[in-house]
């Protein structure tokens, strides 16, 4: 299945949540799609994000770590059903809203938990902020390229 599916499916999942741990797993779910989104970018895609988006695969697994839920069994896993990337872009915008949501709603539960979760949530909150400014370098990179090519056809 390609990311921006992917992405869409995670985040009808967040908004289904109806409790802290789901929403909690929704995260992990989240972290790790970014964590393999990273990694493909890392390993096959535009040269001017690799870097970038190795750091987006190591902060992505963080993300998850932070948090004491039980990790989704390997077969449910979305990320394990990324196939292919798609279109980077769109995947990147989608995937930055995403980790925005996740942010949002680990606030919604922090807001309420006992000091052990709140603590807890507030480094996962940490995490998808992380991940989230890699994914908005990855697009403003693509951007300076995009604009760049511009350049270089107008001239030509």
């Amino acid at each position: 299945m390609d990311a921006v599916r992917l992405i869409g499916a995670s985040r009808r999942a967040l908004m289904g949540s109806e409790d802290a741990g789901g929403i909690m797993a929704e995260a992990c779910q989240a972290q790790a799609l970014a964590q393999a989104i990273g990694s493909r970018l890392a390993m096959s895609g535009p040269p001017e994000l690799r870097g970038e988006a190795v750091g987006l695969t190591e902060l992505a697994s963080r993300g998850c770590s932070v948090l004491d839920v039980p990790l989704p069994r390997a077969g449910t896993l979305r990320a394990a059903q990324l196939t292919e990337l798609g279109d980077a872009r769109q995947a990147l915008v989608d995937l930055s809203g995403l980790l925005g949501e996740v942010g949002i709603a680990l606030v919604s539960i922090a807001s309420a938990a006992d000091e052990a979760m709140y603590w807890q949530c507030m480094e996962a909150i940490d995490a998808a902020d992380e991940s989230r400014d890699r994914v908005l370098e990855m697009l403003r990179r693509l951007a300076v390229r995009d604009e760049a090519e511009r350049e270089r056809g107008s001239a030509a």
